[in-house]
């Protein structure tokens, strides 16, 4: 399977204060829709722009080790060009938007790439379409609601057509039914494009149905990466860990554990009546 992201050996430290990131060492294969968790503090919006080249090439600090870009080092380019590679949306979303209205947002990174005119109204279109904002470019920012705007910056993203997208808790700020429509979205351009998605995100059950991969980090470490069945096993055992998993998988490992079963991939609440049903665990579980 082809690599979109891998770090060797990397450690880092901001300029003030003690390593941040140690030891890491993993693959994100390519295509795969990835999940980042992990205590507060824990590195993980570090490890999101150690991934993009923010850290250590712009921001500064002590590192050691390689980040590789679909088999290209980091080092010695710059964010910008890396961009055409890799978007990343930030938590503080509103921070990333530049612009009056919702077509010079798009187009202010399609100009900075040097995309020719002609082309980019095009993909101005394409991106609004493709975010569920068909028609929306002479709307100023301020017509937008939050949610709106933060589709706008996923397809401010998306018009460059990167292959692959970072995204650091993009629902911090939503009510549920917004984070489960936004992710929903980036699970619909996941299938259709094929594109990476690495996604730091407290809130597991959003993404369940989409997600192929999981990270696990504490303490600037990582304790699990893999297959997300696999990795959900591991976090499973660490008590603190465990309480990061969705709901629905810590019911499920915890039954497994319990009755020595090996039950299905539990993606939805039906997957999980379905067993319940199949194993009769209505009586076994009490």
């Amino acid at each position: 399977m082809e690599t979109a992201i891998k770090l060797k050996d990397f450690y880092f430290g901001y300029k003030k204060g003690g390593l941040v990131l140690k030891d890491i060492n993993l693959e994100i294969p390519k295509g795969s829709f990835t999940v980042i968790v992990g205590p507060s503090g824990a590195g993980k919006t570090t490890l999101c722009k150690a991934m993009t080249g923010v850290v250590p090439f712009y921001s500064g600090g002590r590192y050691a080790g390689e980040v590789e870009i679909e088999g290209a080092s980091t080092q010695g380019k710059m964010v910008s060009d890396l961009a055409m590679k890799i978007g990343f949306i930030m938590e503080d979303y509103e921070s990333q938007l530049v612009s009056m209205t919702a077509g010079e947002e798009i187009s202010f990174s399609l100009i900075n790439h040097g995309f020719p005119v002609e082309e980019i109204s095009a993909r101005v279109s394409q991106a609004l379409e493709d975010v569920g904002l068909p028609g929306r470019e002479t709307y100023q920012l301020d017509e937008l609601s939050g949610g709106q705007r933060q589709r706008l910056l996923l397809a401010s993203v998306l018009a460059v057509h990167p292959d692959i997208i970072i995204l650091d808790e993009p629902v911090s700020a939503m009510d549920p039914d917004g984070a489960y429509n936004l992710y929903q979205l980036i699970g619909r351009l996941h299938a259709q494009y094929g594109t990476t998605i690495v996604a730091v995100e407290h809130r597991v059950d959003y993404l369940l149905p989409f997600v192929t991969d999981m990270i696990g980090i504490k303490q600037g470490e990582i304790v699990a990466h893999g297959p997300f069945a696999a990795a959900a096993r591991q976090l499973y055992e660490d008590e603190e860990m465990r309480q990061l998993l969705p709901p629905l998988w810590q019911v499920k490992l915890g039954l497994e554990q319990k009755l020595s079963l090996d039950l299905g991939d539990w993606r939805t609440e039906t997957d999980a009546i379905s067993d319940f049903r199949t194993f009769n665990l209505e009586g076994r579980a009490d």
